[in-house]
């Protein structure tokens, strides 16, 4: 029973199974004006799309280097050198290319939508407090009125923020897919 267990668990975990990247990648063209009241939805599921390739094409990198590592044990030769040292130079260089994409994406910013969001937050809290506090009938009704046109203000500026923040993330994560794909490509090769 044991010894089924653990060969299933060798299985599972056999780094060789891994999805491997299409040979001829497709660039998907996006058109997000058009469906401006689900860009935020897009922008989101685009960001999924492009975290989730990362983490195929690390996995892929992953098992080739560790295996590599394994093989070349503790005197490796000059190719594996090169290989192992271009590990942390790759990841240095993508973290300051990131860092710098995710810079010049916040100069882009609107510096007034974040104190929008709090300022429609802070209206529709106080409308929904003056709207229990109404006393009849008809003052209810115009607070309601009051209320909705604050909340249909504050979804706006909301799907405006949550679509910036995508689009920071997005800018972000363009240097670290490019690498980790290159060098899931590069590397399935060998």
């Amino acid at each position: 029973m044991w010894f089924n267990a653990q060969s299933l668990w060798l299985l599972a975990i056999n780094l060789d199974a891994f999805p491997q990247l299409p040979t001829k990648a497709r660039k998907m063209k996006r058109n997000y004006l058009r469906y401006s009241c689900f860009s935020p939805f897009m922008l989101w599921g685009d960001l999924a799309t492009t975290t989730l390739e990362i983490m195929l094409a690390s996995a892929q990198v992953i098992g080739h280097r560790t295996g590599r590592m394994a093989r070349a044990g503790p005197a490796p030769n000059a190719r594996d050198r090169r290989e192992f040292a271009l590990m942390g130079q790759e990841k240095l260089e993508a973290g300051v290319a990131s860092a710098s994409a995710m810079a010049a994406q916040l100069m882009t910013l609107n510096p007034l939508l974040g104190a929008r969001a709090v300022e429609h937050t802070m209206s529709a809290a106080a409308a929904v407090m003056s709207l229990a506090a109404s006393r009849s009938v008809g003052q209810a009704m115009a607070r309601h009125a009051k209320l909705v046109r604050t909340m249909t203000k504050s979804a706006a500026t909301t799907t405006q923020l949550s679509s910036a923040a995508a689009r920071l993330a997005r800018r972000g994560l363009i240097p670290i897919h490019s690498r980790a794909t290159a060098n899931a490509k590069r590397l399935a090769k060998r």
